[in-house]
């Protein structure tokens, strides 16, 4: 904790978000799609047959821990009820691995057929006796794969490979090729991806050449950087991309140290090159974590000729579905969330429920995240029901650093990281990881949400949005109509799933300069669909205290002046924002009668700014104007007295001229008249800014007005002689003028614009 406040301590907020973290992981959804037709369980001989003839082959990383096993080696009782208890699931569990590199290995198979229709369902359900990962581990993991199979045509019509949990799109396949799924298990939290092509051990995205994508999830449109990207989570450590593992605590101790697992020790979890204890361990994103790296593979023993080291034993779920719970103590990690007056640490823990008592384990469909696979079946199928509306956020994650073409310390520019983050909504706690950078989280119910985005040696970053009404249903149909005239994986080729997504597609983002384009029910994140983390060690916090302001605030934009604009959030009051201290920041606040204050901010190696009482109007504008203008002043003259009092550049600033000597002397010259020019402009208009800023405190608009019009005069004699002088300047100091001269001309339009003072 920092700051003061009370204390929201992780127990607190566990006990407030369980609930709702259980249900999202089970499959269910935020919202509703028609209805589908009620299925009923294959006969016993039938399911067989289909079970072993579409078994999967699964692939794992060389550093998994934890493979698919039999639960009911750890099954106990409680209060007269069969269960299966997370310390004896993960000890025994750790006891058995030492003896063989896979005990138990076991696949359970569900097999339901749905009534009046040649569609009949697959499912394999994976038991894990626990799941470590970035943001999220707990006892217990049950992860399942769908094969939709068209009974009448004998083929496979679609593969369903759930991820974390509803709010990341599943990896899915329409119409595949290759009828048995490989599966390629993520480390640690066993999230499923495909692998459909050649490539037997790693996962396409999108077509490449020859190499056909392992999914056709639809795209997402609607910003730039992210047309091309499918909407599925895919598998980010074999897409280049490093997610850090954190270590499991119980009672503030990592697990291994518990008297209750004797036979866990760190070994037992994911290896120490790929983890850390906490997000808040580092003072920047990690750049040494290795990539994923194939390890064992188990095939169907049954088959006749198994891949793989290991083969597993095929089991019907009925065999287990007697076991009532999975239980477990309560796990935690910390989520920081960046509010005024304190950073909350939240805890936060997923669930696991039985396969059994899931809605998908009964209607399958239920787990179909692609409205367009969904519509896809409804085509043709009429017990497939239509996808309902469904409501997104979306947002690319990149960083701040500071740029070359500033002065020191005195500008930013955003880049991509190869470090995923985790998005969390707090107003339906659950955390789930980037993919490619990109947070994009489905089934969000319509209504106003609270984002957080956090990332390994990154400090947060947490903004207010609202989600709209969606409806997909007839576009989505439309969509797959056209998908399902392919009716071949050969014919979804990279340019069809980027441009023949349409409207229906839920991944899509665009900034305020494509709003049209962004579809109902999406909310587009961050400043144009992107959000820039800072590394912890270059963060400092930036507060608006709005108490004792005499306006309502609504919202708080922060830009830097290379960067452009950050940070842009609807308000309720006081806001938080972490800024890098290489930047220097305009601060912008708004009120409910839409009137605008501007603010400069230069935190350098302050550990923490406020801007205190935030006022809004004219006077406000203008006493930034004054501030914007003698910040430029100096640091034209700073420039200048570098270059030996300003001339053309020589080696260390400027130019030789043809007789040798050169033009930065303090003689003179044309740069160094111009420099002089320049920064007297400067210094007039920040004259003329302050009497505006006192006319407007006195409630006298036309003398406001007055002095700004004067001050406006003398920013376009400003930046005429900054280009006079430009040669005389060393490159960053020019194109801060540049930027702050703009900044400036802007907030003096909208000074004098301002009817309130």
């Amino acid at each position: 904790m920092t700051d003061g406040g009370s204390e929201l301590t992780r127990r607190r907020l566990l006990a407030a978000v369980a609930s709702a973290s259980a249900a999202a992981v089970a499959g269910c959804s935020a919202t509703e799609s028609e209805p589908n037709a009620t299925t009923t369980a294959v006969p016993t001989d039938e399911a067989r047959t289909l079970a072993e003839r579409y078994a999967p082959v699964l692939y794992f990383d060389a550093n998994e821990r934890w493979f698919p096993t039999d639960p009911r080696p750890y099954e106990s009782e409680s209060d007269g009820e069969p269960v299966v208890e997370g310390f004896d699931a993960l000890d025994g569990y750790s006891e058995r691995a030492t003896e063989t590199p896979v005990p138990d290995p076991t696949v359970f198979y569900n097999v339901r057929s749905y009534e009046e229709s040649p569609l009949t369902v697959v499912q394999y359900w994976f038991y894990s006796a626990f799941d470590q990962f970035t943001t999220n581990f707990h006892w217990h993991d049950w992860e399942v794969v769908h094969v939709f199979i068209d009974t009448e045509r004998d083929s496979a019509r679609l593969h369903v490979a759930s991820s974390h949990s509803r709010r990341v799109p599943n990896n899915e396949h329409l119409d595949p090729m290759e009828e048995v799924p490989r599966i390629l298990s993520e480390l640690g939290s066993h999230s499923s991806a495909l692998s459909l092509n050649e490539e037997r051990e790693s996962f396409q995205r999108v077509s490449v050449g020859d190499i056909s994508a392992d999914i056709t999830n639809r795209a997402i449109r609607g910003l730039s950087s992210l047309e091309n990207v499918p909407a599925a989570y895919g598998l980010p450590r074999d897409e280049g991309f490093r997610l850090p593992f954190v270590v499991p605590e119980l009672d503030g101790k990592p697990v291994y140290e518990h008297e209750r697992l004797p036979a866990v020790t760190r070994d037992t979890l994911v290896p120490e090159a790929l983890t850390i204890r906490s997000f808040d361990d580092l003072t920047s994103p990690p750049t040494d974590l290795p990539g994923r790296e194939t390890g064992l593979a188990l095939d169907f023993e049954g088959r006749n000729d198994p891949e793989g080291d290991e083969t597993y034993e095929l089991v019907p779920a009925t065999e287990v579905e007697h076991l009532t719970a999975f239980t477990g103590t309560q796990l935690s990690f910390e989520f920081n969330v960046p509010q005024f007056a304190e950073d909350a640490i939240a805890g936060h823990l997923t669930t696991t429920d039985a396969p059994w008592t899931q809605e998908r384990y009964e209607d399958p469909a239920a787990d179909i995240t692609e409205p367009a696979h969904r519509a896809a079946l409804a085509e043709q199928y009429d017990a497939i029901g239509a996808p309902g509306s469904v409501g997104s956020v979306v947002a690319a994650v990149t960083e701040a650093v500071t740029t070359d073409d500033a002065p020191e310390n005195e500008g930013l520019t955003t880049q991509t990281s190869n470090v995923e983050a985790v998005a969390l909504l707090e107003s339906d706690p659950e955390a789930v990881p980037t993919f490619g950078g990109v947070a994009l989280l489905r089934d969000v119910p319509p209504g106003e949400h609270r984002l957080t985005v956090n990332r390994a040696g990154a400090a947060p970053y947490s903004q207010q949005l609202s989600v709209s009404d969606a409806t997909e249903s007839e576009t989505a149909t439309n969509n797959a109509t056209e998908t399902e005239a392919t009716n071949s994986t050969a014919d979804v080729t990279e340019t069809e799933t980027t441009d023949s997504t349409a409207d229906a597609t839920t991944g899509e983002t665009g900034g305020s300069n494509e709003a049209d384009q962004t579809p109902p029910g999406v909310a587009v994140a961050g400043v144009d669909g992107e959000i820039p983390l800072v590394a912890s060690g270059d963060a400092v916090k930036l507060r608006v205290d709005a108490d004792g302001t005499d306006a309502t605030l609504t919202d708080v934009a922060v830009e830097d002046d290379f960067a452009g604009r950050l940070y842009d959030s609807p308000v309720n009051g006081s806001d938080a924002v972490y800024v890098h201290r290489g930047g220097a920041y305009t601060t912008e606040v708004r009120d409910t009668d839409d009137a605008i204050g501007a603010f400069r901010v230069n935190p350098a190696e302050e550990p923490s700014v406020t801007i205190d009482r935030p006022r809004t109007g004219k006077a406000s504008l203008a006493s930034f104007l004054a501030d914007v203008t003698r910040e430029t002043a100096a640091t034209v003259q700073e420039a200048a007295e570098g270059t030996d009092g300003g001339g053309d550049k020589n080696e260390s600033g400027g130019d030789k001229n043809e007789s040798g000597g050169d033009d930065s002397g303090t003689g003179g010259g044309p740069s160094a008249n111009a420099i002089h020019g320049l920064t007297k402009s400067l210094e007039a208009i920040a004259a003329a800014a302050d009497r505006a800023a006192e006319r407007a405190e006195s409630n006298d608009a036309p003398g406001a007005d007055k002095a700004l019009e004067a001050a406006t005069d003398n920013l376009q004699r400003a930046k005429d002689r900054l280009e006079a002088a430009s040669d005389g300047l060393p490159d960053p100091a020019a194109n801060a003028a540049r930027n702050r001269l703009d900044q400036a001309t802007r907030r003096s339009e909208q000074a004098l614009a301002a009817e309130k003072l």
